[in-house]
């Protein structure tokens, strides 16, 4: 009986330590966010712009970027999940924590249960680009010169995992066309390569996109959002889906975790924090400029954010499945 009381005593006061630890939060310890991809990339952006945003809602605490790139991003995203579960390391990842389990062998956690979701942090359209070269001036001769040379095309992309190399897998799955895939380390020798013409196509990210397109680097058919984007130098590209490809949506969102098991009251603070910076107009400002568009709805909110990950989860699995690729 004594030990049963010591026991009892032992975890009220871990209890009581938890909470007043939470209630603390988030004094004035530093924050880190770890980016699971290396610097200087479009999920790195969006990371350093949320740190700043971050800043004030979290009482004027820093909050440091840690890059911990590799295996498809779950390098990163397992050294969050094994992080004290104290609200003080944080995971931003963006299409990987749905594509990751079916993508890396011997995934080292848990998408669904090793995480906290915080909230979805924004979207990110993608742009369907191809080299100077091609015989088409919109979607609709794009899509005849596609089956007019089938089994002759290449498709370029980032590296196994990537923002591009995913869009290209789901073009290929919705129009039941096989094209070589021709794997980059990184976007930007990818674009390189394609305006020079040593490929066809690309399907990525505005964020990488945007730039070749205004300098008429690279043509430009669609965009993959359910309506035209409000960029002024995109505002004119037509939706896959009103240019003939129905239904054909796919954008590179980004979301923020904390560890499993971190206090209610924590993620509460957390979640508050993020919101707040979500409105911040310097925030949305670079997001835009960024190609990028924050996030306002249900997804906002955790049980909308993990919501939303499964369903991205279903959707990517039998796709990725089918294609037979591992980025490990």
């Amino acid at each position: 009986m004594k030990k049963l009381f010591a026991l009892a005593a032992v975890a009220a006061a871990a209890m009581g330590a938890t909470c007043a630890q939470a209630q603390d939060f988030p004094g004035s310890k530093p924050v880190t966010i770890v980016v699971p991809f290396a610097a200087g990339g479009p999920t790195d952006r969006v990371a350093r712009d949320l740190a700043e945003a971050l800043r004030k809602p979290l009482g004027g605490n820093t909050v440091i970027i840690d890059n911990v790139p590799g295996a498809g991003s779950s390098i990163g995203a397992a050294k969050v999940a094994r992080a004290a579960p104290d609200g003080y390391t944080l995971l931003l990842n963006h299409i990987a924590m749905a594509t990751v389990p079916s993508l890396v062998r011997n995934v080292p956690f848990k998408v669904e249960t090793d995480f906290e979701y915080l909230g979805i942090v924004n979207d990110v359209p993608m742009t369907l680009i191809s080299k100077p070269g091609i015989p088409a001036t919109n979607y609709k001769e794009l899509a005849g010169w596609i089956a007019a040379n089938k089994g002759k095309i290449n498709i370029g992309n980032a590296g196994v995992g990537s923002a591009s190399h995913l869009c290209g897998l789901l073009y290929q799955s919705a129009t039941k066309t096989e094209m070589t895939p021709v794997p980059y380390k990184g976007t930007a020798p990818a674009i390189t390569d394609l305006i020079g013409g040593q490929i066809d196509l690309l399907c990525d990210q505005t964020t990488n996109t945007t730039p070749q397109i205004q300098a008429g680097k690279v043509k430009a058919f669609a965009v993959t959002t359910p309506k035209r984007l409000a960029l002024p130098m995109l505002k004119d590209l037509p939706t896959l889906d009103e240019a003939g490809l129905k239904n054909f949506q796919v954008t590179i969102w980004h979301g923020l975790y904390a560890p499993k098991g971190t206090p209610a009251p924590v993620l509460k603070k957390l979640n508050d924090a993020m919101k707040a910076a979500l409105k911040d107009p310097d925030f949305i400002h670079r997001e835009e400029l960024l190609g990028a568009v924050v996030a306002t709805d249900g997804r906002i909110e955790p049980a909308g954010h993990k919501k939303f990950v499964i369903d991205e989860i279903a959707k990517w699995t039998p796709i990725i499945k089918a294609a037979g690729v591992y980025a490990d």
